[in-house]
């Protein structure tokens, strides 16, 4: 797999289009930064990192990213839209003042930054740039 962030989007989107309850994801340290900042901004009830045991014997279990999605009262998607910005062919950086608002300020969008993986309002207030990751909204 050659852009597994991309990857875990798509299976957040193709979830939320199905109305599954959770998805599981391969786990990773960003992998699961990105999952805490969609539970921190309220797109999803939560999420965990979970043993998942080894279909074939002699191989060792593997660790995977358990969200856990969330939906209005009636079903309604509560992420109606995630897109993947810079990809492992065209990186995208921006800088503090560049770092612009997703659909007026309505939706996020996640940037990982010299200090750490945070949301777009996050990087203007701490007065940093860096490479956008996602918008969600």
């Amino acid at each position: 797999m050659t852009d597994p962030i991309s990857d875990m989007l798509a299976r957040i989107r193709n979830a939320v289009t199905a109305k599954h309850s959770r998805v599981d994801v391969p786990a990773s340290k960003l992998k699961v930064e990105i999952a805490r900042i969609l539970q921190d901004e309220g797109y999803i009830q939560g999420f965990s990192l979970v043993e998942e045991p080894s279909v074939k014997p002699g191989r060792q279990a593997r660790q995977v990213v358990r969200l856990f999605l969330k939906y209005g009262p009636r079903g309604e998607k509560v992420i109606s839209g995630i897109e993947r910005i810079s990809r492992p062919g065209r990186r995208v950086y921006l800088g503090v003042e560049d770092v612009p608002p997703v659909l007026g300020g309505l939706g996020t969008n996640i940037l990982t930054t010299s200090r750490g993986v945070m949301t777009g309002r996050a990087a203007r207030k701490a007065g940093v740039g860096g490479e956008v990751l996602c918008n969600v909204w």
